[in-house]
């Protein structure tokens, strides 16, 4: 599949204004395999951010376009701990824990995303109010789910 050309991809929207800061995201889901391994593209708007989350699993990513900006917290105080800036080309590899804000730059962002949970509660991410506490948890029973539901590309591990 050609990510650029593709119809294919089902994007799924995310937009709020509740949490003091504009989030507008979308996802589209590549590949998810029933033993934990996810592949996934996330598109920023322009300056708009994802929810406040923690990763808890392995998660590499490449910013395919745009940039991507990310500011590292602190959970127990919600203190900013670092910002930078991810071009173009950028890849990371983060082992579960982190716990960031990420938001498009000027033109937004296009970020590829491989995620293993291979525990047996599948836990992706969880999504947290500025205070730390949990507001939702991403897990890969969800995600096959959904992606059962919309016929799209799941598979056995």
């Amino acid at each position: 599949m050609n990510l650029f050309t593709s119809e294919n991809l089902v994007w799924k929207k995310y937009r709020e204004e509740t949490h003091g800061y504009p989030i507008d995201y979308a996802e589209a889901i590549l590949d998810a395999r029933s033993n934990g391994r996810l592949e996934i593209l996330v598109r920023w708007e322009p300056e708009c951010y994802c929810h406040y989350h923690r990763h808890t699993a392995e998660t590499s990513s490449l910013v395919i376009s745009g940039e991507l900006h990310v500011t590292d917290m602190d959970l127990d105080t919600g203190a900013e701990k670092s910002s930078r800036i991810r071009p173009v080309g950028d890849f990371v590899h983060k082992e579960p824990g982190d716990v960031h804000m990420e938001r498009g730059g000027p033109e937004g962002a296009l970020v590829f995303f491989s995620i293993y949970a291979p525990e047996d509660d599948g836990k992706l991410a969880e999504a947290l109010h500025r205070d730390g506490s949990i507001l939702s948890v991403a897990t890969m029973e969800k995600i096959l789910t959904r992606q059962s539901h919309s016929h799209g590309n799941v598979q056995d591990g």
